[in-house]
């Protein structure tokens, strides 16, 4: 009997990606020398984060698919 599917390799690395893009994001942000830069850098973490939900999506999908 098969075990659990797992989600492909690469969506696993896509989130990963998006993971440290966020909090990279983060970080700039914090460290912004003005408003703007700073407001930039939180819209491309607001982005990074909407992609990873969207990736664990995919992966919950790919994983559910694998129970049939």
């Amino acid at each position: 009997m098969p075990g659990p599917a797992r989600p492909d390799p690469e969506t696993q690395e896509l989130r990963v990606q998006q993971v440290k893009r966020e909090a990279e994001e983060l970080r700039q942000a914090a460290e912004a020398d003005s408003g703007e830069e700073a407001e930039e850098h939180a819209r491309r973490a607001d982005k990074a984060s909407y992609l990873k939900e969207k990736l664990e999506e995919r992966a919950d999908a790919e994983r559910g698919s694998g129970e049939d």
